[in-house]
């Protein structure tokens, strides 16, 4: 399973979760924007993604037996698909402004979420090298992404939004931090500081389970604040996996080697499968 690939299938549920929340609260649907928004998001992830690889460690071999000459190259060719991919992005915002899509909201979740990727792989800042990259992608993923699809809709942003992107961006966390426990060994040989690298298993399995109970309760608590228990109570259903990835967590901390791609696996299905059932309720009504 490919972290990246799963990482974009999270983006684009995150995305529709948006846009569910605008039908459901009976805001007029472009198909434009939805779209437009869509490709812009995939662009500027993609972007990402080739430019982590292309500001990596050098070091770091793409495959088993590579040469250094075919890693520069590779590197090279990572780099100028990276700023392919954000002139892509960059053309397709101009369109959504000259067609008039892009609000002040709008446009400003755009520049956030922009800001937030490219502050997890390109230096001088990279996150992913200061232990803080994967509140950087959780921020963009569960927060900044739904709340872009509703607001390319809408035009501004709703008080609802709050009840969904607060408890899925710890859930986020919670995914962005599981998977890398499996490539520890490889990211503490090349130096890449992960939030788990930087600051031991001693603080990121207690931190990861504190986030799966801190979504979870959110989610319980938001009827408490005027959201209709109909839309919550589907996302707790995924509450059984959060208890066997806690479970999982605590046998590692104890020592007993987990089964890794069952840890990545559920950790996966936990933020993938909530999020999905949250958008489906809120189409379906």
């Amino acid at each position: 399973m490919k972290t990246s690939f799963v990482s974009a299938l999270h983006f684009l549920l995150a995305y529709l979760l948006g846009f569910a929340l605008a039908r459901y609260l009976g805001v007029p649907l472009s198909p434009l924007a939805f779209g437009l928004g869509l490709a812009w998001l995939m662009s500027l992830l993609g972007a990402a993604a080739w430019l982590d690889d292309a500001f990596r460690n050098p070091a770091q071999p793409f495959r088993a037996g590579e040469t250094l000459e075919a890693r520069l190259r590779t590197r090279q060719r990572r780099l100028l698909a990276g700023l392919a991919a954000l002139t892509l992005a960059a053309a397709l915002t101009v369109t959504m402004a000259a067609l008039h899509l892009l609000t002040i909201a709008s446009l400003t979740l755009m520049a956030l979420t922009a800001l937030a990727l490219l502050a997890w792989v390109v230096p001088p800042v990279r996150l992913a090298q200061r232990g803080l990259g994967e509140f950087a992608l959780a921020l963009a993923a569960a927060d900044l992404t739904p709340a872009l699809a509703f607001t390319l809709q809408n035009g501004g942003v709703h008080r609802l939004l709050a009840a969904f992107v607060f408890p899925l961006t710890f859930l986020a966390l919670a995914y962005f931090v599981a998977v890398t426990f499996p490539a520890l060994a490889t990211d503490q040989k090349f130096g890449r500081q992960t939030f788990l690298a930087r600051f031991g298993w001693q603080v990121a399995v207690p931190a990861h389970n504190g986030f799966l109970a801190a979504a979870y309760l959110l989610l319980a608590a938001a009827p408490f604040f005027g959201v209709p228990f109909a839309l919550i109570w589907p996302g707790l259903l995924t509450l059984p996996l959060a208890a066997l990835q806690i479970y999982q967590f605590l046998r590692l901390e104890n020592g007993e080697k987990p089964l890794w791609p069952l840890l990545t696996l559920n950790a996966a299905a936990i933020f993938g499968l909530t999020t999905y059932l949250l958008a489906f309720t809120l189409w379906m009504r």
